[in-house]
């Protein structure tokens, strides 16, 4: 028998006590290692919980209208407003001890441990919700020690400030549930076309499986591998008390009704429009566009979705689909600037460059009632007679001359009234008023009415050569259509933050920066160009569509070699249309160039069905009466041809038309309707003569 000598017993209690020493220095450096990143991550404070969320955009009548997400749907939700079934059946197949470790779930950690030494490979994976949480929230996928070190790091800290219900609504809405959707609300949505709230126990269990492999449990994916794992989560349930037998059952044979894929992927609503709201938004926030799309923003915009339908549906009849002629349609209010519809092209996927609010083409002969504004600022008024005939110009002090044309070189060969000019588009008597004027005047007011892109001093402009926007010219003719209050086209109402605070709102202060009165005598004028009666020596601009026409609207029409454009507004509308050829290539068939005209006329009508109808009340200041448009003096009983046109007070016509009067009779002026209500009112009133 082996003998144990005191010198090897001395030699084995060393050991041993070498042994303990050294198992307890590593006890305290361990610990040491533990509490200095506890309190590291203490000192750190609670992590940033905000990760990038879909923006919604509403139309004017709050329904949605689009999102952003820069390639990934979000949508953040309170954890109170997702199905107790979600929260269950997550948690059951995810960290069944969630609401009772600290961030780690040691028996999981040593139980993968034993699991992945027997396999000799990674076969068990033991992360907490929390940790998946801190990974999905802060770091890569990669598998290195610096990866783990630093999720180790954020569970601790996600564990020390926030509670586990904050934790688990961050988890459930930032897991990704395949085809690039984020969050148990936008994956309600993507597969069942509900919103997380109401989804059933059934529906919840198939959730909750696809986390673990997207691509292999996404029922759109595998149907039957998908199923298999939801009937694992509801057995799970069942097993941790949070469902009965009966209700495992009936979960298990319910049918799902799947959001068919086709429906995932809808049209995007008016994307002409929305571009330009977002340019708006960067250019008012001060923030890139990728930013406004992951910030989970509310956008309540402008748009009418009814009217933007029509737009495009007008569009989509008028055209020709073998024409490769563009168009641009804004529609918008005039009393406030608010854009109702807008396109920027025929086919936004081939072509997303918005010709409504970029593209700069001449205006041709809608640069018009602008011009007659200048005049009647500057003296003219409705009646003011010059001659229609060929004529050359000379400017820059007799160095250069300028000959226009009339359309298809049609000329009274005598003197027309402003009035008649307007509606004919008589280009002689534009260029007289211009050159008469002065040529800066019509510069001044282009800037009035905000053309941002300015108009250059020469006589052309006075037939629109110098380059306009669409939507500048809109929202100026709604300028004159208001009564000369500035507005600018607004497309966004309001914008809220996740939180629901409004981190902006429209709001638009209405200076006068037109006269009032010849604003209104200019839009009078304007519908001239549907008044078939102006008509002696050619038709007026918009026969062709007068007779569609069921109420009062001012307009004017303008042509160039490429463009062909029509522009008007009622009380309530103001809608603009241009069509033409990007590369500038000629209009040449005659169906070309009565698009415009024919695309405005039918949204108009149609736009405007269902709204009263209201006529341009002139404002105090300026008279009516009725006068013979052939000659601008007061019309007479005896004239074949009476209008009731406004003027400035004080600048109305006294002479009597005589050309149509009987031997004997007086010369009396027809009055207007309001004249003879006067009237008819004093009368009643004559005792106190």
């Amino acid at each position: 028998m082996d003998v144990m000598t005191p010198r090897r017993l001395r030699i084995t209690l060393k050991t041993v006590r070498a042994l303990i020493f050294i198992s307890l220095l590593c006890l305290v450096l361990f610990s040491t290692i533990i509490l200095s990143i506890v309190l590291y991550a203490k000192w750190l404070g609670p992590p940033s919980l905000s990760v990038p969320q879909s923006t919604l955009i509403y139309a004017s009548d709050g329904s949605k209208i689009g999102e952003l997400h820069n390639g990934q749907k979000r949508y953040w939700v309170d954890i109170d407003h997702i199905s107790p079934h979600v929260r269950e059946a997550t948690i059951a197949i995810e960290d069944r001890s969630f609401y009772q470790h600290d961030g780690f779930d040691y028996k999981r950690i040593a139980g993968a441990a034993l699991a992945d030494l027997k396999a000799m490979a990674k076969v068990q994976g033991a992360s907490t919700i929390t940790q998946q949480y801190a990974r999905n929230l802060f770091l890569e996928h990669e598998k290195t020690w610096q990866r783990k070190a630093n999720e180790a790091l954020y569970t601790i800290r996600l564990e020390q400030n926030y509670s586990k219900d904050r934790i688990l609504e961050g988890y459930l809405n930032t897991i990704y549930y395949g085809h690039g959707v984020y969050g148990i609300e936008a994956a309600a949505n993507y597969y069942f076309g509900k919103s997380s709230s109401d989804l059933t126990l059934a529906e919840a269990a198939m959730l909750a499986g696809i986390p673990k492999g997207p691509t292999l449990y996404s029922p759109y994916a595998n149907r039957e591998k998908a199923e298999e794992r939801q009937e694992i989560i509801l057995k799970m349930m069942k097993n941790e008390g949070y469902i009965t037998e009966k209700q495992f059952q009936s979960a298990l044979t319910a049918e799902l009704v799947y959001k068919k894929k086709t429906d995932t992927v809808q049209p995007r609503l008016a994307p002409y429009f929305q571009d330009a709201m977002l340019s708006e938004i960067s250019d008012k926030l001060d923030i890139d566009t990728q930013a406004i799309q992951t910030k989970g923003l509310k956008i309540y915009t402008t748009l009418d979705a009814d009217m933007q339908k029509l737009a495009e549906e007008t569009v989509g009849e008028t055209i020709d689909e073998s024409s490769d002629i563009q168009t641009g349609v804004v529609a918008m209010d005039p009393k406030t600037g608010y854009v109702r519809a807008l396109i920027g092209g025929r086919n936004y996927e081939e072509s997303p460059f918005n010709r409504a609010t970029q593209a700069k083409r001449q205006p041709g002969s809608t640069i018009k009632p602008f011009l007659y504004y200048s005049a009647i600022m500057n003296g003219f008024t409705p009646s003011t007679e010059m001659k229609s005939e060929p004529t050359s110009f000379t400017y820059d002090d007799g160095k250069a001359s300028y000959k226009p044309s009339n359309y298809n070189d049609y000329y009274a060969n005598d003197f027309i009234t402003m009035l008649q000019a307007i509606a004919l588009s008589d280009n002689i008597y534009a260029v007289k008023t211009h050159m008469f004027i002065g040529m800066e005047e019509l510069i001044k007011t282009g800037k009035l009415l905000g053309l941002s892109t300015g108009i250059k001093k020469n006589p052309s402009a006075a037939l629109g050569t110098s380059p306009v926007r669409l939507i500048d010219m809109v929202n100026a003719y709604g300028m004159l259509g208001n009564g000369g209050k500035k507005v600018e086209p607004t497309f966004v109402t309001k914008i809220e933050d996740t939180a629901g605070n409004v981190i902006y709102e429209s709001k638009q202060a209405k200076e006068q920066v037109l006269d009032e009165q010849a604003a209104f005598v200019t839009t009078h004028m304007m519908k001239g160009m549907f008044d078939t009666t102006l008509n002696d020596y050619t038709s007026v601009t918009g026969h062709s569509i007068a007779d569609s026409l069921t109420r009062d609207y001012a307009g004017k029409s303008g042509t160039t070699s490429s463009d062909s454009w029509m522009i008007g507004f009622a009380p309530q509308l103001a809608v603009g249309v241009w069509t033409g050829y990007d590369k500038g290539k000629t209009i040449n068939l005659v169906q070309e160039r009565g698009y415009a005209k024919e695309i405005w006329s039918t949204f108009m009508e149609e736009a405007l069905d269902d709204q009263s109808v209201k006529a341009f009340r002139p404002p105090d200041g300026v008279v009516g009466v009725y006068i013979n448009p052939a000659s601008g003096k007061l019309a007479t009983k005896g004239c074949p041809t009476k209008r009731l046109t406004y003027f400035i007070e004080g600048t109305e016509p006294t002479e009597y038309c005589e050309e149509h009067m009987s031997d004997g009779e007086a010369s009396e002026p027809e009055q207007s309707s309001d004249q003879k209500e006067k009237e008819s009112w004093l009368d009643k009133f004559k005792w106190w003569d």
